[in-house]
């Protein structure tokens, strides 16, 4: 059976959670603090983490950071994380996606709409993935992308990346001179849970090109207006013909 670990110090929130999901055939696990959730997913790893940010403890972002890292550490695949806060600013989603969660989730919300989100991470999460290209070593001018190790360098500087700046750079790095829709771009790095919200792109997008240009580099991720990004070169203004002088009379 399908568990699931709801994690919310609201006894109210967690009850309403914790029934609809029986009531939707799953196996539930209540944690009401951030030790108790982080034991649970260390002795029975749940299916997926409906997670609160603000938790007496230790907060939602820490968690999804030292589940991530318990992941990486024992080489698990990553358990889908939902993010549920009343915290809803594009900042504050962005930071939640970057420390590790999959989906986010605002109050107060809709529990049908809680229940959907839960089911599309699942499936997702199931499907197998195929991304043939995903483990070449991607280049681009002065750019070196390395997907099996996570890492980016330019020339020789190595740049830090969160993970989904890192996947924002790989999609346009797969292709590149080819301009990828707002919607493209969303669906491969979010999974389209934030679409017609292009904030959340827009921030990290910027993000990004501030690491990549940090010591003064040319910037190569360029913005389409109303359609998109795209990985070139910028382009060089070819220079204005001085005025011909006047012949001598």
């Amino acid at each position: 059976m399908t568990r699931v670990l709801v994690v919310e110090d609201s006894p109210d929130i967690a009850r309403l959670v914790q029934r609809s999901l029986l009531l939707e055939g799953y196996d539930v696990d209540v944690a009401q603090d951030g030790r108790g959730a982080l034991g649970v997913v260390r002795d029975t790893p749940p299916d997926l983490i409906v997670l609160d940010l603000m938790l007496p403890d230790i907060d939602g972002m820490e968690i999804c950071r030292r589940v991530r890292a318990m992941e990486a550490a024992y080489g698990q695949a990553p358990v889908p994380i939902l993010m549920l806060t009343a915290l809803d600013s594009v900042p504050d989603r962005v930071s939640g996606l970057d420390a590790g969660a999959d989906d986010y989730v605002p109050k107060p919300f809709a529990i049908t709409e809680l229940m959907a989100r839960v089911r599309s991470l699942l499936r997702r999460s199931r499907a197998p993935e195929v991304r043939p290209r995903q483990r070449e070593i991607l280049t681009y001018e002065d750019l070196t992308l390395d997907p099996g190790a996570r890492t980016v360098f330019r020339g020789d500087r190595e740049i830090t990346l969160t993970a989904k700046q890192f996947d924002l750079l790989a999609a346009l790095m797969e292709n590149p001179n080819q301009v990828m829709g707002y919607d493209t771009v969303m669906q491969r790095v979010w999974g389209g849970q934030f679409r017609g919200e292009s904030n959340v792109l827009a921030v990290t997008v910027s993000t990004v090109r501030k690491a990549l240009e940090e010591a003064g580099e040319p910037r190569l991720i360029q913005t389409v207006r109303g359609v998109g990004y795209v990985l070139r070169q910028p382009r060089v203004k070819a220079p204005t013909p001085a005025p011909a002088e006047a012949s001598a009379a």
